[in-house]
């Protein structure tokens, strides 16, 4: 089957000069040969951060080397050899880097899952893969891995991180972190170092399982080329933008996706740059200020939360500071316009001096860039970083491209309503119907196991995205939707509910919101109130706190459709949402309606409120 005809190209960024990181990027045949070369380079500098009774701790290169060695040998004398697969269950932490790294130095192939797996989501997934080994990190995550490998019959060994106290393990061999990395380090050295000259770059390194928003997830094949490419490109627009010197990264994004795999642990084995761990979102905001992060790659979710926290702070201040944020969010949006206005100087200068080091002090001090992926941005929030003085990129990719394909850069013209242009290396066009194509290296070897969907997918080389867009100007990628998810009313008019929810959510009466209106005469909202807000206002109208009870109350109701009357204001008239109903709980991942990259799971949220949904015309 061929690819359609694609009028328009978007040229990627090339490089003018021949940084020695990149050199090594790109002469590096496979990951554990780029980790090793770094790990001579730095020896005992640190590498590696974890929080440990009340301070953070680090590993060296050399210390983290020594184990990812010892690990990858003791793998091997269980009798795993090339190909096989060695499935990933952790939290973030310093042995998450550490095992995904010996599974690949062993030859074998990695296979991260999500901590919050079901047991029929682990299943899946060992079947599917075919699994040998599985390494997990607590006794609370093994007890659903047990029930999966119990179902599929096929896993052999398990590796403990901390110690699980299995008495008694039906099926498996059980074996302990220390046992397995304990040893002669420099014999374990010379092994993975001859293993890995064998290892190219189109040999696969991991399965990485998307998360689905729609059917059974289905493996990725990324094979060590595609991680590769994907971080020469991200570390040539830290070099060309903003230089490199002593990188700091914070991890908190599951490793197991496929971002946070890629930019939150290979981008900074490339930069030479530190990886410390988050404790989880409730610690989130102290850990960025005792880190101090220089890149922190984040869901668009993330941001949302951060703003709304940062402009109640503000709001409790005072009217100066009021005065100032609204000033500072007035320039930014005529910046984002490109009408900037000389006038604005002295004022923008005042903020300089007394709004914009308390936001920067709050992230640390350090940031260079805060990257945004795995969802659309709204370009209001992006604005808003820029605004208190904080650079926020864009990116944009998939799991099957390794998955970065393109990322705002300021080099290329900040615009935050598009996800900039296509990385090193890497081609873009646009197929007559829409859909974002993409080609390079970094596009995966096919689905595991799933041919036909694989031959769909990759046409004579060309990724299909699924998502369609266009090219600005400057080749600038603009997204408009997602194909599948694109709603066409009973007109046959074009609508995207990514754009209208965006939007629906940056109101403090709205935390999340899902629109319908396919094949129907206008669009529809399903929306989950902001507890916060709803406490406020349950306060100040003298009602009780009871969210769900709230949402009973005609005058609350009528508070939620102001602000959806204020988002319509801004929309076309195919896209106003004309109704509207309260869902019963959050859109969560432990309800099955978002995806661990905070995406929501449309078709299971249709699924559970259809007849809410259809009472609504």
């Amino acid at each position: 089957m061929h690819a359609p005809q694609m009028p328009q190209s978007a040229r990627p960024i090339v490089d003018p000069s021949d940084h020695p990181i990149l050199q090594d990027v790109d002469r590096a045949n496979n990951l554990i040969e780029l980790f090793l070369m770094r790990a001579e380079q730095e020896g005992d500098a640190p590498f590696l951060g974890r929080k440990s009774a009340g301070d953070w701790v680090t590993m060296s290169w050399s210390q983290v080397a020594d184990q990812v060695c010892l690990l990858a040998e003791a793998l091997r004398g269980l009798g795993l050899n090339e190909g096989d697969r060695v499935a990933l269950v952790s939290e973030n932490r310093p042995e998450w880097c550490i095992a995904d790294l010996a599974i690949m130095a062993a030859g074998c192939i990695s296979v991260p899952t999500y901590i919050t797996n079901t047991e029929r989501d682990h299943a899946h997934i060992l079947d599917n893969s075919g699994a040998r080994a599985v390494i997990v990190s607590t006794e609370k995550l093994l007890s659903p891995v047990v029930g999966a490998i119990a179902r599929t019959g096929i896993v052999d060994h398990v590796i403990g991180i901390e110690n699980l106290n299995r008495q008694q393990s039906p099926g498996f061999r059980y074996h302990d972190w220390g046992s397995m990395t304990t040893g002669d380090a420099s014999a374990a050295r010379a092994a993975v170092k001859t293993r890995s000259a064998s290892i190219e770059r189109e040999d696969t390194a991991c399965l990485i399982y998307t998360s689905g928003t729609v059917g059974a997830a289905r493996g990725v094949k990324q094979h060590h080329g595609a991680i590769l490419c994907n971080i020469a490109g991200a570390a040539n627009i830290v070099i060309e933008d903003f230089g490199v010197e002593n990188e700091r990264f914070l991890s908190f994004l599951p490793l197991s996706h496929a971002y946070e795999h890629t930019a939150g642990q290979y981008l900074p084995i490339a930069l030479v740059g530190e990886i410390y761990y988050s404790e989880g979102l409730e610690k989130l905001a102290s850990n960025i200020e005792e880190v101090q992060p220089t890149i922190m790659v984040v869901v668009p979710r993330l941001f949302e939360v951060l703003r709304t926290r940062i402009m109640k702070q503000i709001e409790k201040q005072g009217k100066a500071a009021n005065f100032l944020l609204g000033n500072a969010i007035k320039i930014a949006d005529k910046a984002r316009e490109g009408k900037p206005r000389k006038r604005d100087r002295p004022m923008d200068f005042v903020i300089e001096k007394a709004l914009r080091p308390k936001i920067r002090a709050k992230f640390g001090g350090r940031m260079k860039a805060m990257v945004s992926g795995g969802a659309p941005l709204n370009p209001e929030v992006g604005s808003f970083f820029e605004a208190m003085g904080l650079t926020m990129l864009q990116g944009y990719g998939q799991t099957e491209s390794g998955p970065i394909m393109s990322c705002n850069r300021p080099a290329a013209g900040l615009k935050m309503d598009t996800v900039g242009p296509a990385l090193r290396h890497v081609e873009i066009r646009i197929a007559e119907d829409g859909e974002i194509l993409c080609r390079g290296e970094l596009v995966m070897h096919g689905y595991w196991r799933n041919d036909a969907e694989t031959a769909r997918t990759i046409q004579d080389g060309w990724l299909h995205t699924g998502d369609i867009g266009h090219l600005d100007a400057k080749g600038r990628i603009v997204i408009t939707d997602r194909k599948k998810d694109m709603i066409v009313n009973d007109k046959g008019d074009n609508v995207a509910p990514q754009k209208i929810e965006g939007m629906l959510t940056l109101q403090p009466e709205i935390a999340q919101a899902m629109v319908s209106g396919d094949k129907r005469p206008f669009v529809v909202g399903l929306i989950v109130p902001d507890a916060e807000w709803a406490l406020e206002w349950a306060q100040a109208n003298g009602e009780k706190f009871d969210l769900k009870a709230l949402q009973d109350l005609p005058a609350f109701k009528k508070a939620v459709r102001a602000a959806v009357d204020r988002t319509n204001k801004d929309l076309s008239v195919i896209e106003k949402v004309r109704k509207f109903e309260f869902a019963d709980e959050a859109f969560a991942i432990e309800n099955e309606e978002m995806t661990p990259s905070m995406k929501i799971r449309r078709h299971k949220i249709r699924d559970r409120y259809t007849a809410r949904i259809d009472r609504l015309y």
